[in-house]
């Protein structure tokens, strides 16, 4: 039964997967730091980008959150499923998620961050040649 409604749960859930997407870029930043890039540093400016606006974004969804007087509480883990507590005055939802919905989830979000990291794509024409 759901105890949240859609807008409490959409932030409790963007804020959940966006902070592991902020993990994920910054496992990502290491390991192109430790590893054989012969050319690293467009990489690892990509993924600086990307994390300043996952923290700048996940700052916003903390005071809306706080505001709303709302929680994501994690609860358990395995090979196949996460469990997570979502609490909002007073009222609670626990939500099982299956590891590749999660997986496909955070991807998502590093696509967006990636879009909004990125310079416009500027076309070229024939005639600009």
């Amino acid at each position: 039964m759901r105890y949240l409604n859609d807008e409490e749960l959409q932030l409790a859930s963007r804020f959940l997967f966006l902070s592991m997407a902020m993990v994920v870029i910054q496992q990502d930043m290491q390991r192109i730091r430790q590893g054989t890039f012969k050319i690293k540093e467009p990489y690892i400016t990509l993924l600086e980008k990307m994390n300043t606006e996952a923290v700048n974004e996940r700052r916003e969804l903390r005071k809306i959150m706080k505001d709303k007087k709302i929680q994501v509480i994690t609860l358990n883990k395995n090979d196949s499923f996460s469990s997570y507590l979502f609490l909002c005055r007073g009222r609670e939802e626990k939500r099982n998620y299956f590891n590749p919905a999660i997986r496909k989830k955070v991807e998502a979000i590093i696509q967006e961050l990636m879009q909004k990291a990125l310079p416009p794509h500027r076309h070229y024409a024939a005639a600009d040649t």
